[in-house]
């Protein structure tokens, strides 16, 4: 494992590519995001993202989430009705997650198993902001949230006493909110909050 320590307002483009060559050799990686750590490796990345599973201790019919470096590359990866589309325009970039039915352009194998939905992410944090723009391609992720734990981890120290020997770099530096993202399912046809977290859910009360 590699620690990495990226600036928090300027993450040195040297160190930035150091990560997304992990990434691009299929590695996974822990990083700061504006809710806590994530776990994160290349969509498409089986291994990867049994390895994300195994830390977390996930079953199969997990929703993976993947961090985007724009609005239109959500377009891509998700079919946005006009609903979803001006609720998560009003609330992005920021600390949710949305729950939306994938387009071709995601791999079956990162959908959900029995829905074919996976969910979205649009962080308001420079190093995560870095690395994806980097990558060229949005990251497959889960929050690091540890068995047993009801909260996301926070502190880089933490992570590297904790995943350190399961991922291959970890990020080093702040996160944004101390609380995992809002999660907001749109598959229903209507706006659901399956989890209350550090996003306001005002918008849908």
């Amino acid at each position: 494992m590699r620690a990495i320590e990226l600036h928090p307002d300027n993450p040195q483009s040297r160190l930035v590519n150091q990560v997304v060559d992990v990434l691009n050799s299929g590695g996974v990686i822990a990083l700061p995001t504006d809710s806590g750590y994530a776990v994160a490796c290349k969509m498409g990345n089986k291994a990867g993202m049994d390895r994300i599973r195994e830390i977390r201790r996930l079953d199969e019919k997990h929703n993976f989430s993947l961090l985007c470096h724009s609005f239109a590359q959500i377009g891509e990866l998700v079919i946005v009705d006009n609903k979803a589309f001006r609720a998560i325009k009003a609330l992005t970039p920021g600390p949710y997650t949305f729950i939306l039915t994938g387009t071709k352009e995601v791999p079956r194998m990162t959908l959900n198993k029995k829905k074919h939905t996976v969910g979205v992410r649009l962080p308001d944090h420079n190093t995560t902001q870095a690395i994806v723009a980097e990558l060229g391609e949005p990251l497959l992720c889960s929050t690091l949230i540890l068995p047993g734990q009801d909260e996301p981890l926070t502190d880089s120290e933490q992570v590297i006493e904790e995943v350190g020997n399961q991922v291959d770099v970890v990020v080093e530096g702040p996160v944004g909110d101390e609380g995992a993202t809002t999660v907001v399912d749109f598959t229903p046809g209507y706006p659901e909050v399956v989890r209350v977290g550090a996003g306001s859910t005002e918008l849908f009360e």
